[in-house]
């Protein structure tokens, strides 16, 4: 017990012991912080405290009710708390300053204080202004009509003329797109649209967004909206909530229309399953909106098959054709109805489009170059026809453009054929002929393959195993190219100079070099020689470009000259494109330019004089050994350049003569011996993923000859080398030929497995319907989603939902017309099957629309709080008199911040430093006359010296130091005795006579009294 008691006493002896310690801390830090006063402090000396608080609450407080200034973070004042303790550590001695010095020290630490609350505050200053900004919505799309467009443009010319001196007009136009026509400013300087928008819908939904992000927020702003209010693509209810919220009204000034006569095609019914040789009908679907009558025509595949005078009642009226399919193949049908004149509104919604596959046996579609004609796929389509193979011909021009009109091929193979032999829609073709329907691709090399053939950034070089970009080991010469532009002065110019400009570069290896010239208010670079591998910076410089009209070629092709002499490039080119009205270079640089080899090919487009405007052009062209053009299309722009573009290409073309190695065993190889040698190829490289079959012999890096890869649910194959008797004659002769490109085709060939899902694919209107139906024997649930592509390069999912047994059903809002591909996937119990569809939308439903939608707009006018413009004079109070200001903010800590930055070295400066005025004075001129130091000092100087020399050392007495302050006598403990002083050393001999001034005496004296 004893025991335990003593623990217990022990523990709260330490527990006091613990709390002393802790309040003995408390103490120490409360002292720190509130540290007693070192000199007497009065009530008078609070008044810098409460002038300080006075001035910056009541100062802040009025910025904020005056709503000159908002603070983002008002809490940050609470640190106003802090100001009394800084007052406190000031007044209480311990600034150790005095006077006047000691009230500016204080002052400046109150106003950093301050200005350190506000930048924690985050001041925003406010700006009120009274000027309107109204802004202009035009529909202009083909539902309008030219009739309510012209209207609709009076009115807005009208109002804008009237408007207030200080107010602001602008104008947007818009149809599928939407594109700021003038941005709002005081003048209204309109003279025509000039902006192309899509008119084959209307988006309102742009259009609004559009003018909310043109509206300044500094400004009220008000959008006019000049529409039918017949939307085809958009959802306004996110734009509609936005405007509320930023308090911009939508006036609408409402189109109103009503067609009564209007004949329209439906839909065009084919069977879904045929035979050969056997007859079918066609089924089309006709609505109109009175009675009247017409001829029906139904073509197959572009050739007239049928004609039938019709009669129609008003609604839907169905029409039976016959039909019979001769031989496998995909067969397009196309329905028109044609009408007396003056009974129908549109022309464009007359027609319905259809298909029919009827699947035979898979053929090998073979390209050429239609300059070459068949001469490099001769070889290869004989032996293909030797191994059984149906084989097809064509050339690049007649390749089909669209995707399904590829599925009677199992593979399609490029046999040396450039890019430019094909345009924008035939290789998006292909891709997706790869990708979606599963059609083998084969590339062949030569001189027009590859990157020398232009396939660089292309859907091409996506379905490849190569990349057309050789290996970065490999070190080949570059080249420079220079396009010079002067494209204003034809329609769409500068449009049509944008994309041609980027279709050159695209085609250029990533270490060559482009630069583009322009003039404007004079000659200058768009962008400097520049590696193509920046092609998406350059990109968005080519977009902001707009060149202007060119007096003259001088100036541009002597800066061409000069940058492409100083180029380190081993191939040098220039493009020209002009009208042909600029005049010719001066002799010295066409001399310059064929000095340092450097050729120049020009484009005449639309001469202002015929064909004599071109003289300028073509004598360029000749005297620099480049190529001459003068197409009568701008479409034939792009390949043209592209052709020029590829002359930097040749360094990719290898010229050597090896013997294929294999690099990994493939089922292309079997039973092939050794290989005759090669003697060429284009340089590539292999992409992740591929399977290189044969490469170049070599140990330091790989040149692919032959590389296979799986691409979506297709397969291509890309043979870098060729078949031809070029690089491949000892190829062509040798017995392993046939076996080995029959072996290729056979790999890379479409499968023929047959799925059990059945596809059918429609439009309803706005709206795409999707239904499957699954013929497996064995009933199970499949997961089943569709891919759809279409107008526009624009994809969509689109899941399906079981509707029924066996049953699925799936819907999507069609964006355009054109074809819509539809790629369908179903998955479960072990099945992984695709089903392929199309259908065609033959016109856009901006031309379903044969009536305004009021109720639109009405609810377009509510929900922003705008008005409906009708009446006698719509618009006529646009520009309201009585407005609400408009406030807007903008952040000034960056102001508070530089403050504070220059305030800090201030409170330093005032604290810490001594200014001596009389030397000061003396700097200034004024005060020369000397003066003895002050007492201060003086004093201490005196005291300094009476210290450290010795009694008996001092050499003159020193004047008497001012009387003390009295201070209070305090008893001290008695000190020991002074010893006696040691007797004085006798002066050294060589001492020099003491030194006359203070300064001299005292350190001579502290050197003595070190030396003893």
């Amino acid at each position: 017990m004893f025991g335990v008691g003593g623990w217990g006493f022990g523990n709260r002896q330490s527990g006091i012991g613990d709390w002393d310690r802790r309040r003995l801390i408390l103490k120490r830090v409360l002292a720190n912080l509130l540290p007693p006063s070192r000199r007497p402090v009065t009530w008078l000396a609070a008044l810098p405290l409460a002038v300080f608080l006075v001035a910056f609450l009541g100062g802040s407080l009025w910025l904020d009710a005056t709503n000159r200034v908002v603070f983002t973070t008002p809490w940050a004042f609470a640190l106003t708390l802090a100001a009394p303790w800084v007052w406190w550590l000031h007044v209480a001695g311990y600034s150790g300053l005095r006077g006047a010095r000691a009230l500016v020290a204080l002052g400046v630490r109150f106003v950093v204080l301050g200005v350190f609350i506000m930048v924690l505050a985050d001041p925003r200053a406010v700006r009120t202004s009274n000027v309107l900004s109204v802004l202009y919505a035009l529909d202009v799309s083909d539902s309008m009509g030219d009739k309510a467009s012209k209207g609709a443009m009076e009115f807005i010319l009208r109002t804008a003329g009237e408007k207030p001196e200080k107010d602001e007009a602008g104008l947007l136009v818009f149809g599928r797109q939407a594109v700021v026509e003038l941005p709002p400013r005081v003048t209204f300087p309109f003279e025509a649209i000039n902006s192309r928008v899509a008119r084959d819908g209307t988006n309102i939904e742009k259009a609004l967004a559009l003018a909310a992000a043109m509206l300044p927020d500094t400004k009220q702003g008000r959008v006019v909206l000049v529409t039918d209010g017949a939307a085809t693509e958009g959802n306004l209810a996110r734009v509609l909530d936005d405007l509320a919220a930023r308090q911009v009204p939508v006036d609408v000034l409402p189109v109103e229309y009503d067609h009564a006569r209007e004949v329209w095609l439906e839909k065009l019914e084919v069977p879904r399953t045929v035979k050969l040789g056997e007859t079918y009908e066609a089924a089309v679907i006709l609505s109109s909106l009175a009675p009247g009558s017409g001829t029906l025509v139904l073509n197959e595949n572009g050739q007239k098959i049928a004609e039938q005078k019709v009669s129609f009642e008003a609604g839907k009226n169905r029409y039976v054709l016959k039909l019979t399919l001769r031989e496998p193949g995909l067969y397009e049908y196309v329905a028109t109805i044609e009408v007396p004149p003056g009974e129908d509104g549109w022309q464009k919604n007359n027609l319905a489009v259809n298909h029919i596959y009827l699947k035979g046996k898979g053929k090998v579609l073979l390209v050429s170059d239609p300059d070459e004609g068949q001469r490099d796929v001769a070889p290869l389509a004989a032996a293909l026809r030797r191994g059984q193979r149906e084989v097809e011909l064509v050339s690049g021009l007649e390749f089909p453009r669209d995707v399904l009109a590829l599925l009677p091929y199992d593979c399609i193979g490029f046999v040396n054929v450039p890019a430019d032999a094909f345009d924008a829609m035939q290789l998006h073709a292909l891709h997706d002929a790869v990708y979606h329907q599963g059609t083998g691709f084969l590339m062949v090399g030569g001189k027009n393959s590859f990157g020398p053939g232009g396939y660089h950034r292309t859907p091409v070089e996506q379905a490849l195993p190569v990349a057309m970009e050789p290996s970065q080991k490999k070190v080949l010469p570059k080249g420079a190219l220079v396009i010079i532009l002067h494209t204003c002065e034809f329609p769409e110019g500068n449009t049509w100079a944008k994309r041609i400009t980027k279709e050159a570069i695209r085609v250029l290896s990533a270490k060559d070099d482009v630069g583009v010239l322009l003039f404007d208010t004079g000659a200058r670079w768009l962008f400097p020689l520049t590696p193509a591998g920046e092609y998406e910076k350059l990109v968005l410089l080519i977009n902001r470009a707009e060149p202007g009209d060119m007096p003259t070629f001088a100036g541009t092709m002597q800066m061409s000259l000069t940058a492409l002499t100083a180029s380190d490039a081993s191939q040098k080119h220039m493009i020209i494109i002009s009208d042909g009205d600029p005049s010719p270079p001066p002799p010295p640089v066409l001399r310059g330019l064929q000095a340092n080899q450097i050729s120049v090919s020009t484009i005449a487009i639309y001469p202002h004089e015929g064909i004599g405007g071109t003289d300028v052009l073509r004598m360029i062209a000749t005297a620099t050994g480049g190529r001459f053009y003068h197409p009568q299309d701008p479409r034939l722009l792009p390949s043209i350049f592209i052709k020029e573009a590829k002359t930097l290409k040749r360094s990719m073309i290898d010229n050597k003569t090896f013997v294929p190695q294999v690099d990994f065993p493939s089922p292309i190889l079997k039973g092939l011996g050794a290989f005759p040698p090669l003697h060429g190829l284009v340089l590539t490289s292999l992409k992740p993923r591929a399977n290189l079959a044969l490469r170049v012999p070599s140990e330091e890096d790989v040149d692919p000859v032959l590389a296979v890869w799986r691409y979506g649910v297709g397969k291509a194959a890309a043979f870098t080398s060729d078949l031809t008797t070029n690089w491949g004659a000892d190829w062509v002769k040798s017995p392993l030929y046939e076996p080995f490109v029959n072996q290729l085709i056979t790999d890379i060939v479409r499968a023929t497995e047959e799925g059990r899902l059945r596809l059918q694919t429609y439009a309803e209107g706005s709206t795409g319907v999707i239904v499957v139906e699954d013929y497996h024997p064995e009933a199970s649930f499949l997961e089943v989603a569709a891919q759809v592509s279409g107008p526009h390069d624009k994809s969509v999912s689109a899941p399906l939902r079981q509707v029924g047994p066996r049953r699925y059903q799936g819907e999507f809002p069609v964006w355009g017309n054109g074809h819509y591909h539809i790629m369908v996937s179903g998955v479960g119990t072990g099945r992984n099957e695709r089903a392929l569809g199309r259908f065609v939308v033959p016109y856009s439903p901006e031309y379903l629309r044969f009536r305004s939608n009021p109720i639109a707009l009405e609810q377009i006018a509510r929900r922003t709080g705008g008005r409906m413009l009708a009446g006698a004079e719509p618009g006529k109070e646009l520009f309201v008199k009585q407005r609400k200001p408009r406030a807007s903010s903008e952040s000034v800590v960056d102001w508070f911040l530089l403050a504070l930055a220059c305030l800090i070295p201030l409170d330093v400066a005032v604290r810490r430093v001594q200014l001596d005025w009389l030397v000061i004075g003396g700097w200034l001129g004024l005060g020369r006359r000397k003066r003895a130091s002050g007492a201060t000092l003086g004093a201490l100087l005196r005291r300094k010296e009476a210290i450290r020399l010795p009694a008996g050392r001092r050499e003159r007495p020193l004047p008497a130091a001012p009387p003390a302050e009295p201070r209070p006598v305090v008893a001290r403990p008695a000190a020991p005795p002074t010893p006696a002083p040691k007797p004085a050393a006798e002066p050294s001999k060589d001492a020099g006579p003491p030194p006359a001034s203070t300064t001299g005496r005292l350190l001579a004296a502290k050197k003595k009294w070190k030396k003893e």
